[in-house]
C-alpha cells in the first residue's frame, strides 16, 4: 500500500551535516518519491511517498541522520499521496 508522511526533524544539529542529502540518498535507495528542505527555524522538513515498509525503514534512517547530526524529536504526519511524482528532490 502506498503512503505518505510529513516529516520534521528537531535538532541540537539536524542544518549544515549534509542532512538534505542524506535524507535524498535513502529515500532513492528505498524508491521513495517526495522531497526535503531546510527550515527558517534551523529544522528540516520534507514528505516522503512509497510502500508501508520502504516508509517505515526511512524514517528510522532519519530519525539517526547523517553522522555529525543530533536529532532530538522526529514529528509525523500522514498525508494524502501525490499522482504523478516521480523523483525524491531537495528542495531550497
Amino acid at each position: 500500500m502506498v503512503k505518505r508522511v510529513y516529516f520534521l526533524v528537531h535538532g541540537g544539529v539536524v542544518q549544515g551535516v549534509g542532512f538534505r542529502y542524506f535524507t535524498r540518498h535513502r529515500a532513492v535507495e528505498l524508491n521513495l518519491t517526495g522531497w526535503v528542505r531546510n527550515t527558517d527555524n534551523n529544522k528540516v522538513e520534507g514528505e516522503a511517498q512509497g510502500e508501508d515498509d520502504a516508509i517505515a525503514t526511512f524514517l528510522k534512517h532519519i530519525d539517526n541522520g547523517p553522522r555529525h547530526a543530533h536529532v532530538v524529536k522526529l514529528d509525523k504526519e500522514e498525508r494524502e499521496p501525490v499522482e504523478g511524482e516521480t523523483e525524491f528532490e531537495i528542495r531550497r
